[in-house]
């Protein structure tokens, strides 16, 4: 009996956790620290978290998709996309190179060690998460085509 309260308090714990963004430091492409919880958190602007490596083609297709519509959404919805690199010491090198080639007009920030990736549980990329005053209000796991068509739609209503 005492095994399943404890299970139940750690999800239940886990879950909330999820809830706020964390209060984590990462770098941008310059070496720059920026802080999750200061540097994001203009009132009623709504953040989206893109999660991807230089290794994932549904990552940088769906960053090429956002991309050819964020101009066009920004006339509609205060927001801001930041691609959060989880590429590890192997393949960080890549990162700034891609990112030169591509014509992506987003922030972007080096979650190397993986620290921000690991306090929301992810295991598999592409993920999105959008943070709204601080919490994150809503998720999105995996890409195919069309899927910002419903990340708008989802935008839109926050």
């Amino acid at each position: 009996m005492n095994k399943l309260l404890l299970l139940l308090l750690f999800v239940g714990f886990n879950t909330y956790s999820q809830k706020n963004l964390p209060d984590l430091n990462l770098s941008d492409l310059d070496g720059k620290k920026i802080s999750l919880k200061n540097d994001f958190s203009e009132k009623d602007k709504l953040y989206v978290f893109s999660f991807w490596a230089t290794w994932c083609s549904p990552c940088i297709n769906e960053l090429d998709e956002l991309n050819d519509v964020v101009t066009d959404w920004k006339k509609e919805i205060n927001f801001e996309v930041i691609a959060v690199s989880t590429d590890d010491s192997r393949t960080q090198k890549r990162v700034k190179p891609l990112v030169n080639g591509k014509e992506w007009n987003y922030k972007f920030l080096l979650d190397t060690n993986q620290d921000f990736k690991r306090a929301l549980s992810i295991v598999n990329i592409p993920y999105t998460i959008v943070v709204k005053n601080g919490k994150i209000v809503h998720i999105q796991n995996g890409y195919v085509p069309g899927s910002e068509v419903e990340l708008f739609e989802k935008l839109k209503s926050l």
